[in-house]
Formats: structure tokens, sequence, C-alpha cells
């Protein structure tokens, strides 16, 4: 069952966050605590939405998502933060499962796109996407400031 997350699901989610963050090859990268989490679902207006996979009463996937904007289509999109699947349950269609609930959420709010980040060298997900009917945006390169970099941007004089 796929569903909206609740504030009981925090504690899982967020164990789904580190789990993720040792695949991806970063095991150290996550400093975000589950109450940072909970705060961010589910504190005042939140800007933050996850779906969970549920089997037998216990979350065994999830999708972290917020809204995006294009300005030239005029209308918001849907960018996923995270897509994550417990191991055992890979290969059941959950995480089919959790994109199909994403798009048909874009399609009923009438967003037009809904886009994500794949690491080059994780082949399985980019296989699972690509049948799934994803496009690699290879023309467009990421761009990111964050800790000391940030912080000096941040202090930069406005002209």
């Amino acid at each position: 069952m796929i569903r909206p997350a609740e504030p009981r699901d925090v504690e899982a989610i967020h164990q789904f966050i580190v789990d993720l963050a040792v695949y991806e090859r970063e095991p150290d990268a996550v400093t975000a605590t589950a109450s940072d989490l909970d705060r961010a679902l589910f504190g005042q207006n939140p800007a933050l939405f996850a779906d969970v996979a549920e089997v037998d009463g216990r979350v065994v996937g999830m999708a972290i998502w917020f809204l995006n904007y294009s300005t030239w289509d005029g209308r918001h999109g849907i960018y996923l933060e995270d897509l994550y699947v417990d191991p055992a349950h890979r290969g059941s269609g959950l995480g089919r499962d959790l994109l199909v609930t994403l798009a048909r959420r874009c399609v009923e709010r009438g967003y037009s796109r809904f886009q994500w980040w794949v690491l080059d060298w994780n082949e399985p997900s980019i296989d699972f996407y690509k049948a799934m009917g994803a496009v690699a945006m290879d023309e467009w390169t990421v761009y990111r400031t964050s800790g000391e970099a940030l912080e000096a941007m941040a202090a930069l004089p406005l002209r």
C-alpha cells in the first residue's frame, strides 16, 4: 500500500535516508535528525512531503518530494528528493508504485513535470527509471553551493 507519510513514520523514513546514504557511498553525509525531518514534514507550513510504501503494517519504502516551478511552463512540478525501498522488498513493484503515485499527483494537480537526480554510476536505478519512461537531461549540469562556499556567497556585497 502507498500512502502519505504520517508522524509515526518519521523514524523509519529517517533510517531509510541513512540507508540510502550508505548505498550512495556517502555513509557519513547525513546530518539531519529524525526531529529535523519531523519539523520539515509536519511542522507549520511544511514544504517537504513524503509517501511511504507499507507491507503488513510495516513501512518498507519511501518517496520524499517537494514542489518546484517551471517559469517556462508557468506551472509547478514535483521534485523527487529521495526514493528508497528496503532491499528485502526490491523487485516487488513498490518503487514503481511510489513513482506512479507521484506521477498521478502531477497529472491530477496539473503539474507539468516530475523530475529527480540519479548518480551516474547507479545503473540499476537508471535502467529502472528508463523503463518507467524517464529521460536523462544530459545537457544540464547541476551546480551547488553549500557549507563554507555558501557562507562566502552569502557574505558577498550587493551591488
